[in-house]
């Protein structure tokens, strides 16, 4: 598939570069983080890089002043196989270069379904911030070298944890897969738990 760049006018509707905060401290925090080589590894909360000092800059200038947690996720994928979605952005450094496959929460469909064939993908270089809206769907990143990815994610505190049992009150609730995070999995990816609404191909950046 076509791979654009987030400093392309395509990104807009998906997410905004952000510029102006110093991070060089978190993503030097990363450099002890596993990278496996035949998975994906995803921590909502890293102590060592919620300790940095740009981390409350991050708290203050992009979320407002709320609780975030910071974590990461590495490895090595090349598939779609989800699509997830939260109510707050999602802030990425970019550690490695990388390659998101990006969609729009409004083209889930009533009967939650979604079409693959309406997302596209975006390279975000080594050292780029990234702010990801709450409305794009989006899930693992993808390899740009074939020694894997590394990228912090930054949330809400609490996003992605283990839900406390509740009643489901709307249809969307099917989709509720952790804390503030709603999904759709690809038939091929077999993912436990989850609604396999996506239609279409399972995309590869391969």
């Amino acid at each position: 598939m076509q791979i654009l760049r987030v400093t392309d006018e395509a990104f807009r509707p998906y997410g905004r570069v952000v510029t102006g905060i110093d991070v060089s401290d978190i993503i030097r925090g990363m450099e002890k983080t596993p990278c496996p080589k035949e998975e994906v590894v995803y921590v909502p909360s890293e102590t060592d890089l919620e300790a940095c000092e740009s981390a409350k800059q991050i708290s203050d200038s992009l979320y407002g002043g709320m609780p975030i947690q910071i974590g990461y996720c590495n490895g090595n994928n090349y598939l779609l196989n989800a699509v997830e979605y939260h109510r707050d952005s999602e802030i990425n450094i970019a550690v490695t270069d990388m390659i998101l496959i990006l969609g729009k929460e409004q083209d889930i469909t009533p009967e939650q379904t979604y079409d693959s064939s309406k997302m596209e993908a975006f390279l975000v270089p080594a050292g780029t911030v990234i702010e990801v809206y709450a409305t794009t769907l989006h899930y693992a990143p993808c390899n740009v070298a074939e020694s894997g990815f590394k990228v912090v994610v930054v949330l809400p505190k609490g996003t992605n944890t283990d839900l406390d049992p509740y009643t489901k009150a709307t249809k969307e609730d099917d989709l509720l897969f952790a804390r503030n995070k709603w999904l759709l999995s690809h038939p091929d990816a077999n993912i436990e738990g989850s609604v396999a609404g996506i239609r279409g191909e399972n995309l590869s950046i391969r």
